[in-house]
Order: C-alpha cells, then structure tokens, then sequence
C-alpha cells in the first residue's frame, strides 16, 4: 500500500497530466474521487453557469454538511440560490421539491428564514420581498453569492490542505517520461 504522500503526489502528477492533454472531465472526476484536492477554479465555474446540483456534488466529495458551520453555510448558500433561481423562472413544483429535500435541513436551524422560503412560491416577484430587494438579476446574484461561498471555503479548515496546485515542480515531471 502507499503512503499518503505518495499517493497524493502520484494524484498531482495525473491530474497535471490530465490539465496539460485537456482531459478536464476526466481530472475533475479524480479531484472527486480521490478527494485530495480541490479545483476552486472549476467550482467557481459550476457556480457562475449556475450548474448548482453538479457544484453541490463536486463539493460533496471535500465535505459533508454538517461537517462543521462553514461547511453548513456552503450548502445552504448552494441550496438558496437554486431555489431562488428556481422561483425566477417560475418553476414551482421544482421549487417545491428543493423546499422539501434540500432546504427543509435548515428550518431546524432558523424556522423563521424556512417559512419566508415558503412563501416566496406565493409573489410574483421574490424581489419584492424586504430581505431580497437588492437581489438583481441572476448573473449579478450568483458572483455574489460565489463571494459568500468561496470565503466559507478559503476559511474552512477542511479544504486548507486541499486547494489544488498544479504548479509542480518541473524536477518531479521530468522523472516521468511520458
């Protein structure tokens, strides 16, 4: 069996392959499966497309949530946002469903917030309720709530060892003759 430095590196060195030949599905695919390290810069892009179920399971492979309150706040801004853009384009059976299976965990934690969840289904407009007044519209929206999350992240203990650096050094590469 190797030793976790070994694997890590022998992980880095794939992964820098996988970058360099343009394998970008193949590399995210190990960051989840290896969870050794964690490609900001590609989470970042899930969140901005708002691809929030593909962004919520490539970092379910890093942290759970209720690992600790950062990692709580991660999923929960995550799982808000999918709702909210849910209810903008006025899908709400869908946003029925991620009340009940994505949101319904943090009613336990702030029942108040839950039920001004609930009866966004009931407005036109959520931006005319008070608290998301200066929402915007969703490109604007999502940048700042990547702020939020990404902080949550950079601040998370679980994720300081896991930050992806792809800038090996060129000794450790030359040793492969690929």
């Amino acid at each position: 069996m190797m030793s976790s430095s070994v694997q890590k590196d022998c992980v880095a060195m794939i992964l820098k392959f996988l970058d360099d030949h343009n394998f970008k599905e193949t590399a995210h695919t190990l960051e989840r499966e290896s969870s050794l390290f964690f490609n900001l810069e590609y989470f970042e892009e899930l969140a901005l497309k708002g691809e929030w179920n593909e962004a919520e399971k490539y970092i379910s492979s890093f942290t759970k949530l209720e690992d600790n309150k950062l990692s709580t706040k991660i999923y929960f801004e995550i799982r808000k946002q999918k709702y909210l853009e849910t209810l903008d384009k006025h899908e709400y059976g869908k946003a029925v469903e991620i009340l009940n299976n994505d949101l319904k965990f943090f009613a336990q934690h702030n029942s108040e917030w839950y039920k001004e969840m609930v009866l966004l289904i009931t407005v036109d407009d959520f931006r005319k309720h008070a608290s998301l007044s200066k929402y915007g519209d969703t490109r604007s929206a999502r940048a700042s709530i990547l702020r939020e999350i990404k902080k949550a992240i950079e601040e998370n203990p679980i994720f300081l060892i896991k930050f992806r650096v792809l800038a090996l050094d060129s000794l450790r590469m030359s040793n492969l003759q690929i």
